[in-house]
């Protein structure tokens, strides 16, 4: 996967501002750290929320307690959700680390050398420990068929600070409107580190995404106060080490894209009479190739403005941009693309392997860096000299791949990556980079939604969602 944020199984390209799934907090949530020059995504459209996802898994999958896992370790959730009326929910959402129970206990089980009744009584006490709880408690409101308001409180007995968040969606008949602020607000970065803004508002307004048209996306967000590292391990973090974009100030950011898809083979097999597909939208076998092409500006006023001038001028270049010290603005400008191939063989009905699916996609990022290097390398032929590596590597485009493998019956394995060129790594100019592992339980009574079992080596973290119409 390009970046944490693409836990969403999102197919839309590799340059869309979409929250992040995690584990390190409650409510199993996180923005991106804005990156340059920062298109957006042409659907940011109401997710549900995670009291309402182990909601639903309580019900109807019989799931007690819904388990994650991340550095701080292995812990279970569980919530209570009452009702206020036919558009008013109000849910406790509570969290319990199972593994530092453990440790506790362990603990306490060497010092008394035997499993007898103190062993008993110092669990029973450890059980009390409020260091081991973690609570949300949210209130969702069903405004109008078309206006949700969510308001959130998140609380920590190990030290953290709390977290609260409104968010309000509207739904227009084309586009999408989402209002959040947050205090503080989360942040994870290409690296897996997470950092909190200790306020950000945001307004994001986007076109409804389709297969193929044109879309748009505009955001304004500010960010107020210094941000700090999440993570608890108590290093010192340096000021080279903070993301600018996250620092104070105002940033206003636009992307317009045009994408369309070419329909390379369709399977004309008949499917099993009178048995549904686990997943209507995994039902038909096919081949489609897609593009996309687009452009993205950035306006910032403030210390967010400020652009990291270390490295190479010709790897580092994004785009057309344009800095006015003296007030601490800036505006940067740039084209980006994409290409990807999707292959389906299966209907996804029998209950052995009967799906298999392939989706390969190519991000250019930057389309001035890409015309930069192109030029290059049109130069070096015709001089008949040999291309450097830096003019390879700036040509070079982002890489990911999903492959998709039904097991048996409803449930399936998955694997996300991203695909890193490195043309100075001789011996491995291709490497694979942030792989996510995960089975998929498709819910069938449903028509399309699943399950998901996600686990991710690089960053340590493993957890359970519930989606809805996504491939």
């Amino acid at each position: 996967m390009a970046e944490v944020k693409k836990l969403r199984w999102v197919m839309d390209g590799g340059f869309w501002d979409l929250d992040a799934s995690t584990p390190r907090t409650v409510d199993g949530s996180a923005r991106p750290v804005p990156g340059d020059p920062l298109p957006l995504g042409v659907s940011r459209g109401a997710c549900l929320s995670r009291p309402k996802q182990i909601d639903f898994m309580q019900r109807f999958m019989y799931a007690p307690f819904v388990p994650s896992y991340s550095r701080t370790g292995l812990s279970l959730q569980r919530v209570l959700a009452v009702p206020l009326g036919e558009n008013w929910f109000v849910n406790f959402l509570g969290q319990f680390n199972l593994q530092k129970f453990a440790s506790l206990v362990k603990k306490s089980d060497s010092l008394h050398g035997s499993l007898d009744w103190s062993w008993f009584r110092e669990a029973k006490k450890h059980i009390r420990d409020k260091s081991l709880y973690s609570a949300n408690l949210s209130s969702e409101m069903l405004l109008s068929p078309d206006d949700t308001l969510l308001i959130s409180s998140e609380e920590y007995a190990d030290g953290r600070s709390p977290r609260r968040k409104a968010v309000f969606h509207h739904k227009f008949p084309h586009h999408n409107l989402t209002v959040e602020a947050a205090w503080p607000g989360l942040f994870v970065d290409d690296h897996g580190a997470y950092w909190d803004v200790p306020s950000l508002v945001a307004v994001d307004f986007a076109s409804v995404a389709s297969d193929s048209g044109a879309g748009y996306h505009i955001c304004i967000h500010h960010n107020e106060g210094m941000p700090k590292s999440f993570d608890i391990d108590g290093r010192a973090v340096r000021s080279s080490e903070l993301p600018a974009t996250l620092l104070p100030g105002l940033v206003l950011k636009g992307a317009v894209s045009f994408k369309d898809s070419i329909s390379l083979w369709r399977s004309r097999a008949k499917k099993l009479k009178m048995v549904q597909p686990y997943d209507i939208f995994m039902s038909n076998p096919h081949a489609t190739a897609s593009w996309t092409i687009g452009a993205a500006g950035t306006v910032s006023v403030g210390e967010c403005s400020a652009r990291s001038k270390v490295g190479d001028d010709s790897k580092d270049f994004r785009g057309v941009s344009f800095n006015a010290g003296g007030i601490k603005s800036g505006m940067l400008a740039d084209l980006f693309g994409s290409v990807s191939f999707t292959a389906q063989h299966g209907n996804f009905q029998r209950v052995f392997l009967d799906l298999t699916r392939f989706h390969a996609r190519l991000d250019f990022p930057s389309g001035a860096r890409f015309l930069t290097g192109a030029t290059h390398l049109v130069q070096d032929f015709l001089n008949s000299q040999q291309p450097t590596l830096d003019t390879l590597q700036t040509v070079s485009p982002d890489g990911f791949i999903s492959i998709q493998q039904q097991v048996a019956g409803p449930f399936s394995f998955r694997v996300d990556s991203r695909i890193a060129v490195d043309w100075k790594n001789y011996g491995r100019p291709l490497r694979v980079e942030e792989p996510i592992f995960a089975i998929e339980y498709a819910l069938q009574v449903l028509g399309s939604a699943k399950a998901v079992a996600w686990y991710s080596p690089k960053h340590g973290e493993f957890m359970v969602e519930l989606r809805f119409f996504e491939t």
